[in-house]
């Protein structure tokens, strides 16, 4: 189910720290689709994800999110936040059931209160943790506290997932199943994923564009196929063949 409406577009955008670390002129995202983003370490990737998700500031530009411009500390930026998620490579767990932590965003949301339990055990069980509701997230498997971490994350069906190299401790079989369930959750609902991955086989498996960043900027963005057959730029190429020092 692709859209062609825009979710999320920045412009002119930069993050410094001691250097500058992000210069994006300009970077949009349509609804509907899963998209990659890849690039060496220090490419700035997690950066972007983090000002993406409102969580850090710009240092200059603009973010809008469904057409309006962002106001960090206004309204917009509130309505935004109800409207996106994001999951981080070592799941923020409470120490609680994991049945609990599903819930939780349900609860904040004001979700029937009747159907929250129903829901909880639906997404326990799309993720493979049916019987795992009662269980304590804090004896978990990295695996499944990944898996309950969004199972929380896309319970409130967010318009808007980021993924931060989400699946880069896991093993093979929790890399599949949370992949799968991705790419069933975009074609179900429509939900929107950006990940940042350094796995870019993974970014091959199932995203629908790509975006290449290499030292704070956008070198190539395309479909995936052609950023993986026929890149545009000499760096691409070199990164997606592994020739280019990470």
């Amino acid at each position: 189910m692709h859209g062609n409406k825009e979710i999320l577009a920045v412009q002119n955008l930069s993050k410094v720290y001691d250097k500058e670390v992000l210069k994006l002129d300009k970077l949009s995202f349509q609804q509907g689709k899963i998209y990659g983003i890849i690039g060496p370490s220090g490419a700035g990737k997690s950066t972007f994800l983090r000002i993406a998700n409102l969580l850090e500031a710009p240092t200059a530009g603009d973010i809008y999110f469904k057409g309006n411009i962002i106001s960090m500390n206004g309204g917009t930026a509130l309505a935004a936040r109800r409207e996106m998620t994001m999951v981080f490579q070592k799941p923020l767990l409470f120490r609680a059931s994991a049945a609990d932590n599903v819930a939780y965003g349900l609860k904040a949301r004001n979700y029937p209160k009747d159907k929250i339990q129903e829901r909880v055990e639906t997404l326990l069980e799309k993720v493979g943790l049916k019987g795992f509701a009662g269980r304590n997230a804090t004896t978990l498997s990295g695996g499944e506290a990944q898996r309950v971490a969004l199972a929380r994350a896309v319970a409130f069906e967010p318009s808007l997932l980021l993924l931060d190299e989400a699946t880069a401790n896991l093993d093979p079989s929790n890399v599949e199943l949370i992949e799968q369930l991705i790419m069933d959750l975009n074609r179900e609902t429509g939900m929107t994923f950006i990940m940042v991955t350094h796995n870019i086989f993974q970014a091959k498996r199932i995203a629908h564009e790509v975006v290449f960043l290499h030292e704070g900027r956008i070198v190539e963005m395309g479909e995936t196929k052609q950023i993986f057959t026929t890149p545009q730029d000499p760096r691409t190429r070199d990164f997606v063949e592994g020739r280019m020092i990470c």
